[in-house]
């Protein structure tokens, strides 16, 4: 085990995002929904991670979430944007 510089830091968080997120799926196509949740929140860590690797708050994600779901709607209405 070693201690990674910045660079290398954030590199391996967004190749992990990347991991987990293929995990999300793999767990939504074959898994139960105890199993997204897992993988979820494994997903939810490394983005924690990574925002606080480039010296922002959690906060500030958040905010920003919530004013792009107030501009252009969130997901609930499952629509599809195709152009």
């Amino acid at each position: 085990m070693r201690v990674l510089g910045e660079g290398e830091y954030l590199g391996a968080l967004v190749a992990k995002l990347g991991e987990e997120a293929g995990e999300v799926a793999e767990a939504v196509a074959g898994g139960g929904a105890a199993e997204v949740v897992e993988e979820a929140a494994d997903v939810l860590e490394v983005l924690r991670a990574l925002v606080r690797g480039v010296g922002v708050e959690w906060d500030e994600v958040e905010r920003v979430a919530a004013e792009k779901r107030r501009e252009r709607g969130g997901f609930e209405g499952r629509y599809y944007l195709e152009a």
